[in-house]
């Protein structure tokens, strides 16, 4: 890859021309879509697990902390997204401000969020699966959606982002259905009870499956090569995708912790349908209904972490940071299958080897070092380019984008100190990949390509 001499959106290098590249076709619809189905699946489940470390009142405060993290940096990564539109994302904004080592640790965290989210979600999609049908077993489910998405991602983008959007929509009404069902239920003294144990360190601790409200948003910055007009298509897809999920998060944390005692709901994967057993009871039709619908959210999520993830995998593979096979896009379909197939791979082994709580605090772990990348390389390119080509405009620079880093850091010291064994995990990692790619490269050529 080789900057414009205007330094503004990068072009690639010859080996395009003698490979097929991928299609834009995605229009904001589409791309609100992709933005909120990244996401919707974390109002379905992995939140409530932060009940059970901080209480309601201690996961409000958290939640309420990563919403303004998450607004403050969804305003801010627009400008890197629209400035620099590239599969890549986060490794392409740290690549073109600090040069190759920092690319390949934005790249090593934004895989690892990206590929430890599709597990946990298959996870609960089996969860649901043997809510609905005590015989379907859990793994297997799991190991099945690997197959039919990743099967599904490989035709193509457009029919890809046409699916994203019609179970998203789904998985939207869905939720505004359990609020409606739900609010009757709700009960003030039910969210306040039970938080006597409760402190500041809780606070801290819930911040990870805080986050998993929000987590994979930026994922959209992995399709902008995909997007039709970009320069004003990914602000609107970016703005109307935080609004929903904003919207749709505090509703349904705050009326599932009134519908009744929160505590039984704090470690299962199934929150929601539970909670309308509970509300409704388990025999009233409703009950089964959204456990069988609940599905679309779960699967909304999934197919498109899919697709985010397989674009970042691509992405780094035709820079040079991983094999060039990954890097091969399909000439009938012009979608990056070894990347989607590799992927999916990664997402088994840890399905099979972790639990869920686990997966989404490696995850948040990988996310929240690519947002403090991302917003430290927002503030190098405005100095090291302030020519550079920004449709959108963080608004209120330098303070929203300071906003975003410094929670962000607040959330990795509190993810580092209440996970230590993950951490290292996550670390040790790190370094023997970036051991790895410095002492003998994936490809020769990957210092010479910027």
């Amino acid at each position: 890859m080789v900057e414009s001499s205007s330094g503004s959106t990068p072009v690639h290098s010859t080996e395009s021309t003698t490979q097929p590249g991928l299609r834009k076709v995605i229009n904001t619809a589409q791309l609100w879509s992709i933005a909120v189905g990244m996401v919707i699946s974390g109002e379905y489940f992995g939140w409530n697990y932060g009940w059970a470390v901080a209480g309601t009142i201690g996961f409000l405060v958290a939640t309420l902390l990563v919403t303004v993290m998450y607004l403050a940096f969804i305003f801010s990564y627009t400008e890197l997204t629209t400035s620099i539109p590239d599969a890549g994302g986060p490794f392409s904004y740290a690549k073109r401000a600090f040069g190759s080592t920092a690319a390949f640790i934005a790249g090593f965290a934004t895989l690892v969020d990206f590929l430890m989210s599709p597990p946990a979600i298959a996870a609960a999609l089996g969860a649901y699966a043997n809510f609905l049908n005590p015989d379907l077993p859990v793994l297997a489910v799991a190991v099945g959606t690997y197959v039919v998405f990743i099967t599904i991602n490989i035709l193509g983008i457009k029919e890809s982002a046409n699916f994203s959007m019609i179970v998203t929509a789904l998985a939207v009404v869905e939720l505004l259905i359990y609020m409606a069902l739900v609010a009757p239920a709700y009960e003030t003294k039910n969210v306040v009870a039970h938080n006597e144990s409760f402190g500041m360190g809780g606070v801290f601790a819930a911040l990870p499956f805080a986050i998993w409200f929000y987590l994979a948003i930026e994922g959209v910055a992995m399709v902008a090569e995909e997007v039709k007009n970009p320069k004003k298509t990914i602000p609107r897809g970016y703005l109307l995708g935080i609004g929903t999920l904003v919207a749709l998060a505090l509703g349904t944390m705050l009326l599932t912790a009134g519908a009744g005692d929160w505590r039984l709901l704090s470690e299962i994967d199934y929150p929601l349908p539970e909670t309308l057993a509970m509300v409704l009871g388990r025999t009233n039709p409703w009950s089964k209904i959204f456990a069988s619908l609940g599905l679309f959210g779960l699967i909304a999520s999934f197919h498109s972490l899919t697709l985010g993830y397989s674009r970042q995998v691509f992405a780094l593979a035709r820079s040079g940071y991983l094999p060039g096979f990954l890097a091969q896009v399909n000439r009938r379909f012009q979608t990056p299958h070894w990347a989607l197939i590799g992927g999916g791979i990664v997402g088994l082994i840890a399905l099979l080897s972790g639990t869920t709580g686990d997966i989404i605090i490696l995850s948040a772990l990988g996310a929240v070092i690519m947002y403090i990348s991302s917003m430290i390389s927002l503030f190098q390119l405005r100095k090291k380019e302030p020519h550079l080509e920004r449709p959108f405009m963080a608004p209120f620079y330098p303070y929203t984008p300071a906003v975003a880093l410094v929670l962000s850091i607040v959330c990795l010291i509190a993810i580092i100190y209440y996970n230590p064994m993950l951490s290292l995990i996550f670390a040790g990692l790190l370094v023997v990949s970036l051991i790895l790619f410095r002492l003998i490269g994936v490809r020769k050529n990957a210092d010479e390509i910027s």
